[in-house]
């Protein structure tokens, strides 16, 4: 069984990884669409993104532990 705070280390872990390569993402895509954004304001949306994923990531995993 996974604890609590293992379970946090995980989804903090994921959640960076996905944070560094969502704001390259941005940066490559967005003009693709025609969208010029800063880097600050690329920085500023992947940030709120990552919040939201954390959340869910340790809600997630908190309930697939507790099915188990």
């Amino acid at each position: 069984m996974q604890s609590r705070r293992r379970s946090l280390i995980e989804a903090i872990t994921n959640v960076v990884v996905g944070y560094a390569l969502a704001v390259v993402t941005q940066i490559v895509v967005f003009p693709w669409f025609g969208l010029q954004v800063s880097l600050g304001d690329n920085l500023a949306i992947g940030a709120l993104f990552v919040t939201i994923s954390l959340v869910r990531s340790y809600a997630l995993r908190r309930v697939f532990e507790r099915w188990r």
